[in-house]
C-alpha cells in the first residue's frame, strides 16, 4: 500500500504519493464491495500484468519503428495516446513483476525525451507550419513540453525524486505557459480535431492532468516558490473553465484534485460523481462517448455507444483516487470487475474505440485508443488493489 505526505504552501495544499508496490493510493476495501449485474460467468479476480505489459512494450517498440514519429537529431514524437499512458502504467507494472531494470522501450523512450529537454533551444518542433498549416509549430511546441514533464515525472514520481531532467522539462512548460487572454494559465494546445487529445477541449484535459503531475511530484516541487505564480494561474484557469469543459475533462479535473485540492467545489464534486454513477452502463462500463459532446463521427459513421476500456479505467481510476462516498463503492467494484472481465488474455489490451474515425483496428493508428485504454487499466486495477 502506498503511503500519502501533504506539504502545504501558503496558497495550495499539494498531495504527493509515495509509492510502494500498487504504484497508487491503495483502495482495496472498494474492491472488495459487492459488483451486482455483473453475470457470476464474467467475473474474474485477477488480471494478467505479463500480458499488460507485453503488449505496450509491443506498441512502444511500433511507436519507435514507424517512420512518422521520427523526428529532430534522432528523436522521437510523443504521443498523448501511447507513450504518455505508457510512462504512467509501465513503471508500476515493473515493480509488480519485479523487473529489475527498465524494459528496453522504455529505455529508448527516455533517453529520445531526456536528449529533446536537454537540447530544448534547439529542437525543431514536432510539426510545421508549412507542411500542418499555420500555428502547428507553437501548438506541438506547447503540446511537448508538457507532455515531456508529465513523463518524466510519472517516472520520478515512483523514485521518490525529481530528476535534473524534470526540473528542466518543467521549466520549458511554465516558459511556455500562456500569460493573457481568456486562457491564461494553460497551454496552446495541438489541434488537429481529433478528440479527445488532439482537439480544442484538449487544453483544458492536459492543464488538469499537469496540475495532477505538478501535485504529485516528488521533493515538495509543487510548494517551489519559483513557481508560484505558474501553478496559480494553472489552478485559477482551471477554476474559472471548469462549468463549460466536456464529461470527461471534469473527470480528470476530480483526479487531479486529488493531488492539488480544491480545484473543484464540494457541490460541483457532488453532482460529477453522481452524473458517473448514473452514466454507467447495466454491465459495469462507462463509454467515452458518453463522457462529452461526441455524437457523431468526424466520418459520418456512428459513435462506438459500448462500454470501453479507457473509459471505465479512468473514470474508476479517478473514483478511487478521489475518495468517492460510500455510496459510490458499489459502482466501483462493478467498473473494476468489467475491467477484470474485459481484458483480452491473448493481447494483453482493453479494447477502445476512436471518437474520430471508424478506423480498423489492425491499421497503423486503430490501437491508439486500445494503447491509452490498455495503461489506464493497468493503473485503476493496480489503484484499488
Amino acid at each position: 500500500m502506498g503511503s500519502s505526505t501533504v506539504w502545504r504552501g501558503t496558497a495550495f495544499a499539494c498531495l504527493t504519493v509515495a509509492v510502494g508496490t500498487a504504484g497508487w493510493l491503495s483502495l482495496a476495501h472498494l474492491a472488495k464491495a459487492e459488483a451486482p449485474g455483473v453475470p457470476a460467468a464474467e467475473a474474474r479476480t485477477s488480471w494478467d500484468r505479463q500480458a499488460a505489459a507485453r503488449y505496450l512494450d509491443s506498441r512502444e517498440v511500433w511507436w519507435q519503428a514507424w517512420d512518422r514519429t521520427h523526428k529532430d537529431r534522432a528523436t522521437y514524437c510523443v504521443s498523448c495516446h501511447t507513450q504518455a499512458p505508457y510512462a504512467l502504467a509501465r513503471p508500476g507494472l515493473r515493480q509488480d513483476l519485479g523487473e529489475p531494470d527498465l524494459a528496453a522501450p522504455e529505455k529508448i523512450m527516455l533517453a529520445s525525451i531526456d536528449k529533446r529537454v536537454r537540447q530544448w533551444a534547439q529542437m525543431q518542433p514536432f510539426y510545421s507550419d508549412i507542411v500542418s498549416g499555420p500555428g502547428k509549430e507553437v501548438e506541438s511546441h506547447n503540446a511537448e513540453s508538457v507532455l515531456n514533464a508529465f513523463m518524466l515525472a510519472s517516472y520520478d514520481i515512483r523514485r521518490g525524486h525529481l530528476s535534473d531532467a524534470a526540473r528542466m522539462a518543467f521549466a520549458n512548460a511554465w516558459a511556455l505557459q500562456s500569460t493573457s487572454g481568456p486562457d491564461a494559465g494553460a497551454w496552446v494546445w495541438q489541434d488537429f480535431h481529433y478528440a479527445p487529445w488532439e482537439s480544442p477541449e484538449s487544453q483544458y484535459h492536459w492543464a488538469a492532468l499537469m496540475a495532477l503531475t505538478v501535485g504529485r511530484a516528488p521533493d515538495g516541487y509543487c510548494d517551489d516558490p519559483k513557481i508560484k505564480a505558474n501553478l496559480a494561474a494553472l489552478t485559477g484557469y482551471l477554476r474559472s473553465h471548469y462549468d463549460t469543459q466536456p464529461l470527461l475533462n471534469k473527470v480528470v479535473t476530480l483526479w487531479a484534485s486529488s493531488a492539488i485540492p480544491d480545484l473543484i467545489t464540494v457541490a460541483q464534486r457532488t453532482t460529477l460523481i453522481e452524473t458517473l454513477r448514473h452514466a454507467q452502463h447495466p454491465d459495469g462500463g462507462w463509454s467515452l462517448s458518453d463522457l462529452g459532446p461526441w455524437k457523431k463521427r468526424v466520418d459520418d459513421t456512428p459513435q462506438e455507444t459500448r462500454s470501453d476500456g479507457y473509459a471505465t479505467a479512468v473514470t474508476v481510476l479517478t473514483l478511487e483516487q478521489a475518495g468517492a462516498e460510500p455510496q459510490t463503492a458499489a459502482h466501483i467494484a462493478r467498473g473494476r470487475q468489467w475491467l477484470l472481465a474485459n481484458q483480452d488474455r491473448a493481447t494483453g489490451a482493453w479494447q477502445a474505440w476512436s471518437l474520430n474515425k471508424n478506423r480498423d483496428p489492425k491499421s497503423d493508428p486503430g490501437p491508439f485508443m486500445t494503447d491509452a485504454a490498455t495503461a489506464y487499466a493497468v493503473l485503476a486495477l493496480d489503484a484499488g488493489r
